[in-house]
């Protein structure tokens, strides 16, 4: 992997980081709006979210929309009904008669999940180092909040947040290519808004809204503005960036960022448990994404190098041998006549003319991995 591909990676990841960092902290928000009509307060983040992101979406505007066919639509309807409005109203319910760790603790499971739908789904095994770290943030994630108090009901609304999660990820997948992530955002949160409203409508009547307090107002604008606005964006620009495995790691940062915004608003402490689930958050997430590899690896060709060891030091500096019957060498400049066996030139060419050059072959002129890099 070269520099380039080096700082895709890690853009993406910081990306990926961010956004799960910001819904974590949108958790802590969720506990100002326990009394707020929960569905009705849906609608008008999404309805308010869409307004701010379609002015945002660039120059060629709505028209990537208009060449999603019945199916493309049918990914968006899921990912803002199940990913983005089911998730949340889940995690509410499950709240009510669970402790708040328990729908927590299922979504920190959402890596592991990924970690083997994805591959399965490529017709692949899954990756060992990606689901040794997603078994490490999943567990992470349970240290960070313990299990707390449950019954059925409210493990069953966790497991219903927990595939939530996952379509969040995996519905995107389809489309994410041809609308960008922006438009993705824009219209997957408007197409979230009417699906809200309509629940909004049948479970709560005429009281799916009311007038927020102060509190409840700034909690709907933090999730509005930070968390949907400039989280999914970025999770959407991380996920185009290093794929759904890895970037689904980072949501064990979610309990995490909870944990840590807690004790604002007195609903929780930072303990010793606490920091050692972040570590193994932390830990899980390098082994996932690679990262230990790419340093272990990058310190022993250093290692190798500096030890002067031969055909290393030379093979980086020296150019590429000529290949037998082309006359050119990998870069694309004409070779020299190639030595025999003992060190001496090659014999001369027969009578008859100077032999014709040979037509390069495919990677003649042109370094390794010059074509263009999938975005």
């Amino acid at each position: 992997m070269d520099h380039s591909d080096s700082a895709h990676q890690r853009r993406g990841a910081l990306l990926a980081a961010l956004a799960c960092t910001l819904v974590g902290a949108s958790f802590t928000a969720n506990s100002v709006l326990n009394d707020f009509p929960h569905a009705g307060g849906q609608a008008i983040r999404y309805a308010c979210a869409s307004l701010l992101l379609f002015p945002l979406v660039g120059r060629r505007g709505l028209a990537p929309l208009r060449t999603l066919g019945w199916r493309g639509w049918g990914w968006l309807a899921g990912l803002g009904g199940v990913g983005m409005v089911g998730f949340n109203l889940a995690v509410l319910a499950a709240e009510r008669t669970s402790e708040p760790a328990v729908p927590g603790v299922f979504v920190g499971c959402a890596p592991v999940v990924i970690a083997v739908i994805v591959p399965a789904l490529d017709g692949r095994r899954p990756t060992r180092a990606v689901l040794c770290g997603a078994l490490l943030v999943a567990a992470g994630a349970f240290t960070v909040q313990g299990w707390g108090r449950a019954d059925l009901p409210g493990i069953a609304w966790s497991v219903a947040a927990l595939g939530g999660e996952v379509v969040f990820a995996l519905a995107a997948l389809p489309v994410l290519r041809t609308v960008g992530p922006v438009l993705l955002s824009a219209a997957a949160s408007a197409i979230g808004a009417v699906e809200a409203l309509g629940l909004a409508v049948l479970m709560d009547g005429r009281g799916w809204l009311r007038m927020p307090d102060t509190g409840e107002g700034a909690a709907l604008l933090w999730q509005t503005l930070v968390v949907t606005v400039i989280g999914f964006v970025c999770w959407y620009q991380g996920l185009q960036r290093i794929g759904p495995e890895r970037a689904t790691l980072f949501s064990g940062l979610i309990p995490v960022a909870a944990a840590i915004t807690a004790p604002a608003v007195g609903a929780g402490g930072y303990g010793p448990a606490q920091a050692a689930g972040s570590l193994l958050v932390g830990t899980g997430v390098a082994v996932g994404s690679g990262a230990f590899g790419q340093r272990l690896r990058g310190r022993r060709r250093e290692r190798v190098v500096a030890s002067g060891a031969p055909g290393v030091a030379a093979d980086a500096s020296a150019p590429a041998p000529a290949r037998r019957g082309t006359g050119r060498g990998t870069d694309g400049a004409a070779a020299g006549p190639e030595p025999g066996p003992t060190g001496s030139r090659a014999k001369t060419p027969p009578p008859g003319g100077a032999p014709r050059a040979a037509r390069p072959g495919p990677s003649d002129g042109a370094p390794c991995g010059a074509g263009p890099r999938e975005g």
